[in-house]
């Protein structure tokens, strides 16, 4: 698989506090929310294989359950200005 752009991916979890994932699993923003809007659909768990956990250095597959979020945002940068929301 070829590497994707680094994207900034945050969650909001119903009740909870953000969790951000920094990942190259996509092509671009747009690839990526159509699969994060696909997972919603089926409802299942999103599936990244290159993904860093709130920025830390190692990079590993992450797993996240979607049933609990209430909105993701997109971006190319760390930034509350920029990024596309689903």
């Amino acid at each position: 698989m070829a590497e994707g752009v680094e994207l900034v991916m945050r969650f909001h979890p119903v009740g909870g506090e953000d969790v951000t994932v920094v990942c190259k699993d996509f092509a671009g923003e747009t690839e990526a929310m159509q699969e994060i809007a696909r997972a919603l659909d089926e409802r299942r768990s999103l599936v990244l294989t290159q993904a860093r956990y709130n920025h830390a250095e190692r990079v590993d597959a992450v797993v996240i359950n979607l049933a609990n979020i209430v909105s993701v945002r997109v971006s190319r940068s760390d930034s509350t200005d920029s990024g596309q929301y689903l």
